[in-house]
């Protein structure tokens, strides 16, 4: 649901879809890089939002996950988008709750009331929740190094075509179906609760009692949990005032079984997450705790399985504030929200012990140059001009058009310095920054001349402004779609109307922490780094997120 809500942002972003004749005039006013960032932000907050009904979590989701950096705006449009998602949820709710929707109307949206149990907690009960949140942060964070082992593997394995992918899909779900029937014939048959609220076995396709070969009267609680959706597993799991309803060692096989199925599925070819199979695995072992703890306890085992979840999710994703709202929501329960507080801090100091987040460790495995919130410490020890590295391409305020076609070919770069020389000013200096996309939306226009002149606004009444709007994800204009011919190259083409004249700069003797730290909060691409004396070129060079990796600075310091 997040990636759903994240792509239908996305694709509002760049103006909407004309292959599928989705096209709005109005949609071009957030075809720029900043209002396409708020929009997928909203959009994982509405995705938070709609699956678990949540819309402040969804909020915090964003603001704590999704979003690396935040503004007073992005606050009240995130609220206003998962507003509307409350609203229109709850709409079709009361509509298809008339049985107009079909099986569309049937559930689907995840909600466990525990609010019917009574909370009440003494010492022994905290220590009960500390010693969750402790084994919590330890299962979590192991669980995040066997999904990243098991991840690099699967990206080996799916390197060799899509046949392998599928073949790969069939073996883990025999593997699952092998565990689903298999496992539960391990479990022995419970006779049937005498005060059960429901009918016992149930008849229907969810429930807690699942007959599964149980003679009458009987039912098999691992297949309770095994045979059902992972909405009603959770469900059953979180049921109170059932204590008796699951042995101790049906739920250390469904932990178990859970706890690694979740693993190996995680990264195999089909829409699957990682949020509904920790809750999962985090309420089944939070159960089973609260089974251990029977004898001492007050607090009711569906309360412990609350606390289960919230510990594994801490261990795993190492989110706290959005996590506890969510979680919340999802229950009805405010008493529980000290404890959920709780558990959720000390498994997510835990888990910081060992490793890094879930989430963390994929966008890393991908390559994704993702800067961390805080700079290294290493990073104290140096300053911007050490990790600049060369050869710096730049350019002239009216610059000939083959220097700029011969500097697109043969380097990869995506900005590059616009230096003013004379006769356009008095000493060379720096007037700002030009970006790739702008270069080539220019060149297309044949703004040239064969004069080396300021052409001024001349170029805009060639070329229009919205055809610098940025493009969508590979709609981009490339190198090959130019069709520049040869007289050309010797023109020129004034590059002013098109520079950004306000470059973010810093001193090359700035520390380099601090310049991480700019770059972030400032959501920069490009930062312009300039000479301490006046007598040197006016730019040393140019800082990107790149720059700022571990792998680029060891590499170039691997003693530091």
């Amino acid at each position: 649901m997040v990636h759903t809500g994240s792509c239908i942002a996305s694709l509002i972003g760049q103006g909407g879809s004309r292959k599928y004749h989705l096209t709005w005039r109005w949609l071009r006013y957030f075809k720029n890089d900043r209002d396409r960032r708020d929009l997928i932000t909203c959009g994982a907050a509405a995705g938070v939002a709609a699956a678990f009904r949540a819309p402040v979590g969804g909020v915090l989701f964003a603001l704590e996950e999704a979003a690396s950096w935040w503004r007073s705006a992005l606050l009240w449009r995130t609220f206003f988008t998962t507003a509307v998602v409350a609203i229109v949820l709850r709409g079709f709710i009361q509509l298809c709750s008339t049985g107009t929707c079909g099986l569309f109307g049937q559930g689907g949206l995840i909600m466990y009331d525990i609010s019917a149990a009574n909370v009440v907690y003494s010492t022994p009960d905290i220590l009960a929740v500390i010693l969750l949140g402790v084994i919590g942060g330890i299962l979590g964070s192991l669980y995040n190094y066997l999904v990243d082992k098991v991840l690099r593997t699967y990206s080996i394995i799916n390197e060799r075509g899509a046949a392998v992918k599928i073949l790969l899909v069939i073996m883990i779900s025999l593997l699952t179906s092998i565990c689903s029937y298999g496992l539960p014939w391990l479990a022995t048959c419970i006779p049937c609760p005498a005060d059960a609220s429901t009918s016992c076995p149930n008849t229907d396709v969810s429930g807690n009692y699942k007959s599964f070969q149980c003679p009458p009267g009987h039912y098999n609680d691992l297949a309770s949990l095994f045979l059902n959706t992972n909405d009603d597993a959770i469900r059953n799991l979180l049921s109170t005032n059932t204590v008796k309803e699951f042995h101790i060692s049906s739920l250390f096989i469904f932990f178990v079984a859970v706890y690694c199925l979740g693993i190996i599925t995680y990264g195999i070819a089909i829409p699957s997450g990682l949020f509904i199979p920790v809750i999962l695995a985090g309420s089944c072992y939070g159960r089973l705790v609260g089974r251990l703890f029977e004898p001492i306890s007050k607090l009711d085992v569906g309360l412990f399985s609350l606390l289960g979840a919230a510990s594994f999710l801490g261990g795993t994703m190492r989110m706290t504030v959005s996590l506890c709202v969510i979680l919340l929501e999802l229950t009805n329960d405010l008493l529980m929200l000290p404890l959920v507080m709780l558990v959720l801090l000390i498994s997510k100091t835990m888990g910081d012990m060992f490793n890094k987040g879930v989430y963390d460790q994929i966008v890393k495995l991908k390559g994704l140059p993702y800067m961390e919130a805080h700079p290294e410490p290493y990073m104290k020890h140096l300053i911007a001009r050490d990790v600049v590295t060369g050869p710096l391409i730049t350019f002239s305020g009216v610059e000939k058009v083959g220097n700029i076609l011969h500097s697109l070919k043969n380097t990869g770069h995506n900005g590059f310095p616009v230096i003013d020389e004379p006769p356009f000013s008095d000493a060379p200096e720096l007037c700002g920054l030009v970006l790739r996309s702008k270069l080539l939306v220019l060149l297309k226009g044949k703004a040239f001349s064969k004069d080396r002149v300021l052409a001024g606004n001349k170029v805009l009444r060639k070329i229009s402004e919205l055809d610098f709007a940025k493009a969508g994800s590979g709609k981009g204009l490339k190198l090959e779609d130019l069709d520049i011919q040869e007289e050309e190259w010797d023109m020129y083409v004034d590059l002013h109307p098109i520079a950004n004249t306000s470059p973010y700069t810093v001193v090359e003797t700035m520390s380099l922490a601090k310049a991480a730290v700019l770059f972030r909060e400032l959501g920069l691409r490009h930062m312009c780094v300039v000479p301490k004396s006046q007598e040197r070129p006016p730019i040393v060079g140019i800082l990107t997120r790149h720059d700022f990796q571990p792998e680029h600075i060891l590499g170039l310091y691997p003693h530091i």
